[in-house]
């Protein structure tokens, strides 16, 4: 749909004209190129790298691992790959605010490189990433980009992430290796990277701990001053960007006077001279770019180029001069261009390449050319035709649609393949000058000089698949302990919607067609185990479409195989009531019903004496004391009611979570943090019962070693540090050559009741249909 006028206007209030216009002027400064690199969406130093573009006119790029599938959500329930596409959106609108250039390791949801949970070493995250497929993806994205400078966030030592430290590490070996003509299997023309640098400050935290001192500075990045248009500090304007990454909560506000400097240790160089600034030995600007090239012929034109940039500049903000002045600079840069000798090729063309697109940019927004385009839908299906719309004023010479390969545009209508791919949830790169296709080409013409810039539609369409439809459930339970072999699975979305459906079954099991799907049923004699049944429409294959939108994102989609995933399994039930109080970001409460207990779902109106009376357990899903101020309000009733026979299960918080030591738990327990201390990121570490004949580890099911197996992602986090000698630690386990932790799993008898804390990431287990994790959960809410 076309967006509305009020989002219009309030995108237009957004980006006034004059702060464009003045942040399209900041890369003419420079010619040089800065990557940072990192892990994860919100690696990036922000708060650095908008000093850095914006005020010294730095190119700036992003080489990032994965798409942060294993971290937290703050905003909703999406996890792992679903999380995954949330989170690419959210790097591309924060790469929007600081003109980065973004690139991905990891290509797809079902790449090696992923966010596949904490890790505590380099060697590790590299064994399960793959290192020669890693490094290779690496020194491709070098040799497409062409950095002068590399400097990741983060360091390699003990106590960082393990992912983080595979990066750092890889950035020693790619300055080497995208430079390398013997490096196998990348068809790209070689490049060198001339400098080499490391952050000079620690990476600790309340996640990390840093074992090591960070290396000493041997210069400093200025991160002080305001941009002299907006007022905004180099600070504030790296947390605008920052802000985009809400599902891990980022952004902060810092006060004028509170910026931080930023500190780097030059490790490896390839140009010669003092370095007391980042750009020392690189051709800082147009005008140094034929002498460190070597190209004296091209000289007199990258002079002219400059002198036109630095009259651009002068002129703000006369828009007519700008336009002017940027048109002369093109004009002497693509002469330039075309002179430039072989030799100095390597050097040269992708920075005039560069400023090619920066000076169309500004030659539009100073001229006045406006335009807008829009489709009438923008969810499509392979087959479709839509029509187009496109708006323009101001001096526009030439506007057309530019589509992707396969796609027409005619009479208005732009038509979609019948073989066109699903739109990419993962694509590998973000160009924030470059609009991805569909996009308009606008052309500008300015005292002869003409340009071209591609401008993204005002909401980019999302390509859904030809056959798709939406199950519902797409995991199941089935307990073979109860009567129930029937999974009542619901089919909606249906695309086509004339399409016959139908189920690959396992042998023995039976789909009762009905009104809105099929009753699934499993023989009596089911053997315990994992069960795919895929979709069919018309007999091909169908897909799931995951749409998901947000405000600060707009909205993405994910088509992955349409199926439903049965775990077999036999859990005794206890005989109980439960009460589930769920923060928003886990799905137990579904679970436990799924299981087979009986369960109610706690409003805030519930926690109340007469509310609780009837409840056996109260499970307090994860983040939920930071999520649900009613309960944290309501946990002095609470703990009256564990004292009166109560049963309370904590599932894990961590410390900002509203996690009071002394308040929350009936008796104290501290988590600890920062959490890379206080977690066990080997799920296949060996866990140790403390307690071997304790009820929860026997009652109803016997937890044994059989339960600890096929776990995902790791054990657990946020572990207890320090508790009341009335908790007994129930576990032990530990990371490779590491002291064992003890809180994991604790529990209490307070009075007549029973309060556990688990900091087993049973929730993400249960999503996975681990069959250990549902055992030990039905011992958990059974009552004391």
């Amino acid at each position: 749909m076309p967006v509305s006028d009020q989002e219009r206007i309030a995108a237009q209030v957004r980006n006034p004209r004059i702060v464009r216009l003045w942040q399209a002027l900041a890369p003419l400064k420079s010619c040089v190129s800065f990557m940072n690199t990192g892990a994860h969406p919100d690696d990036e130093t922000s708060e650095m790298l908008a000093a850095l573009a914006l005020r010294d006119g730095i190119a700036l790029s992003f080489a990032c691992a994965n798409r942060g599938e294993g971290g937290q959500n703050a905003i909703g329930s999406e996890v792992t790959h679903d999380l995954g596409v949330v989170r690419t959106a959210e790097m591309e609108r924060a790469a929007d605010v600081l003109n980065l250039n973004l690139y991905w390791l990891s290509e797809t949801p079902a790449d090696t490189i992923f966010d596949f949970g904490f890790s505590k070493r380099g060697t590790e995250t590299l064994e399960k990433w793959g290192r020669e497929r890693t490094l290779k993806r690496f020194v491709e994205i070098i040799r497409t980009e062409r950095p002068d400078i590399i400097c990741p966030t983060f360091l390699d030592v003990p106590g960082q992430h393990g992912h983080h430290r595979a990066m750092t590490e890889l950035a020693h070996d790619v300055m080497s290796a995208a430079a390398d003509p013997t490096f196998p299997d990348v068809d790209l023309p070689v490049w060198q990277v001339k400098k080499l640098y490391l952050p000079a400050w620690s990476g600790a935290g309340d996640n990390y701990d840093d074992d090591l001192p960070p290396p000493s500075a041997t210069l400093t990045v200025k991160g002080t001053g305001q941009d002299p248009v907006t007022g905004w500090s180099w600070a504030q304007i790296g947390e605008q960007s920052r802000a985009f990454h809400l599902t891990q909560g980022m952004g902060r506000w810092v006060p004028n006077g509170k910026e931080r400097d930023w500190p780097l240790h030059l490790v490896r160089s390839k140009v010669e001279g003092p370095d007391r600034q980042i750009t020392d030995g690189l051709p800082a600007t147009l005008a140094d770019l034929a002498s460190f090239a070597g190209a004296p012929e091209i000289a007199d034109d990258l002079q002219a180029a400059q002198s036109a940039c630095d009259a651009a500049f002068e002129a703000f903000p006369d828009m007519e001069e700008v336009a002017c002045q940027a048109a002369l600079a093109l004009k002497a840069v693509r002469a330039a261009r075309d002179a430039c000798p072989d030799k100095a090729r390597e050097e040269v063309q992708h920075r005039l390449a560069a400023k090619e697109v920066q000076l169309s940019h500004i030659m539009r927004i100073a001229s006045g050319a406006e335009v807008r385009a829009w489709l009438e839908r923008d969810v499509l299906r392979p087959g479709d035709s839509v029509a187009l719309t496109i708006e323009s004023s101001g001096p526009v010479s030439d506007v057309l649609p530019v589509l992707p390969k396969g796609w027409r545009f005619a009479d208005g209508l732009v038509q979609v393949p019948v073989d066109a791919e699903s739109t990419d949830c993962y694509p590998a790169t973000y160009r924030p000058g470059v609009a991805r296709l569909p996009a308009i080409r606008v052309g500008v013409t300015v005292d002869g000089v003409s340009s071209e810039t591609l401008l993204p539609l005002e909401r980019a369409p999302v390509v859904l698949p030809a056959r798709s439809a939406t199950l519902s459930p797409d995991r199941a339970l089935i307990n073979a302990a109860s009567e129930l072999r029937q999974i009542d699975l619901r089919v909606s979305g249906l695309f086509p919607q004339s399409g016959k459906v139908g189920l690959d079954l396992p042998s023995g099991w039976s789909a009762i067609p009905a009104t809105e799907g099929f009753l699934v049923e499993a023989p009596r004699d089911v053997a315990a185990g994992l069960y795919d049944l895929a979709l069919k429409i018309d007999g091909a294959p169908a897909e799931t479409v995951k749409r998901i939108a947000y405000p600060h994102i707009g909205e993405r989609a994910r088509a992955f195989p349409a199926q439903l995933s049965v775990r077999v399994l036999d859990v005794e039930l206890p005989d109980v009531r439960v009460g589930y109080v769920g923060g928003g970001n886990d799905r137990v409460g579904h679970w436990l019903k799924a299981l087979g207990l009986e369960v109610t779902e706690l409003a805030d109106s519930d926690l109340t004496e007469e509310g609780l009376k009837d409840i056996d357990t109260i499970v307090v899903g994860i983040f939920a004391m930071r999520a649900r101020p009613a309960l944290k309000n309501a946990m002095p009733l609470v703990h009256r009611w564990v004292e009166e026979g109560g049963n309370l299960v904590t599932l894990y918080h961590r410390p900002w979570d509203d996690w009071d030591p002394e308040t929350a738990p009936p008796r104290r327990l501290e988590i600890g943090k920062p959490s890379l201390r206080w977690r066990v990121t080997d799920e296949h570490a060996q866990v140790t019962h403390l307690a071997p004949e304790h009820p929860l580890l026997n009652t109803p099911n016997r937890i044994t070693n059989e339960d600890w197996k096929d776990w995902h992602k790791e054990r657990g986090l946020y572990f207890a540090k320090i508790w009341d000698e009335a908790y007994e630690p129930l576990l032990s386990m530990a990371d490779p050559d590491e002291a064992a932790h003890e809180g994991a799993l604790l529990s209490a008898r307070i009075g007549k009741g029973r309060h556990t804390h688990v900091a087993l990431i049973l929730h993400h287990q249960m999503e996975k249909l681990v069959p250990g994790a549902f055992r030990l959960m039905a011992n958990l809410v059974a009552r004391p």
